[in-house]
């Protein structure tokens, strides 16, 4: 690489890396004449920051932040909110300490469902792995008041539909075969309590519900309350994460945002 180039940045990618908005919607930021550099509106796309230079967003300095991403085996009767006015445990208080940074969580898990929860002050990041388009894979262990009958395994593999849209579920196993009460299920969208929805449909009630992998992440050595910092490596995994991974970063960026 030039060494020049080093010290340069997309102004959409620098906008991303100050927490303003993903690159696509920062394209959109800068279109509207709302972001300058040293004093002048910039419009122009791909335009590329020098180190020194002085960029505002609707008038206020921005500065790069550090970014943190928290892994957490998330506990039952806690809230997935930055904050919550009953005064309820939540996520927040158990990373209190795991930095300066204000961090955030990444999607959510209901109150009583337990498991792997990311957070992190990466708004690009964030919106990536929440978008429909990037198909995230999620694993849950399930747990049912009843057996679950061969019947009802075919046609939640099959896809239900429920009053929001189908279920399209990658995968379905019994964890164990002498126990069929406990049930295994992947799938890639995340709409609000369809884990849950999905077998209380056919009649069931889950019992317990627990997210054991997201995105290639697991609860592998993290007990459940704990948390810890990403490594490098899953860093990097996480930012290259694309099922379509035959499509490069800048042919993404161009799909329609459908959330």
């Amino acid at each position: 690489m030039n060494p020049k180039e080093e010290e340069t940045s997309r102004l959409n990618r620098y906008l991303a890396h100050c927490g303003v908005a993903s690159r696509r919607k920062a394209d959109e930021l800068i279109k509207k004449g709302m972001v300058t550099v040293d004093g002048e509106v910039i419009r122009e796309m791909g335009y590329r920051v020098k180190k020194g230079q002085k960029v505002r967003f609707k008038g206020k300095l921005l500065k790069k932040v550090k970014h943190v991403y928290v892994l957490l085996n998330k506990p039952k009767d806690t809230i997935t909110t930055t904050e919550d006015t009953h005064d309820r445990k939540t996520v927040m208080d158990i990373v209190k300490n795991a930095t300066r940074e204000r961090i955030y969580p990444v999607g959510r898990l209901d109150r009583n469902t337990t498991g792997i929860l990311l957070l992190t002050n990466d708004g690009e990041l964030s919106q990536q792995l929440m978008h429909p388009s990037y198909e995230v894979r999620k694993v849950y262990h399930v747990l049912l008041d009843k057996p679950l009958t061969l019947k009802h395994f075919q046609q939640i593999k099959a896809g239900i539909t429920l009053e929001d849209g189908p279920v399209p579920v990658d995968d379905l196993a019994y964890p164990n075969s002498r126990d069929k009460s406990a049930v295994g299920i992947e799938l890639h969208v995340g709409r609000n309590r369809i884990v849950r929805r999905t077998f209380e449909s056919l009649g069931y009630t889950v019992r317990k519900l627990d997210r054991v992998l997201y995105a290639g992440l697991t609860k592998r050595d993290l007990p459940r309350g704990r948390w810890r910092h990403l490594t490098h490596r899953e860093v990097v995994n996480l930012k290259h994460f694309n099922k379509n991974s035959g499509k490069s970063e800048e042919d993404r960026e161009k799909q329609p945002d459908k959330q």
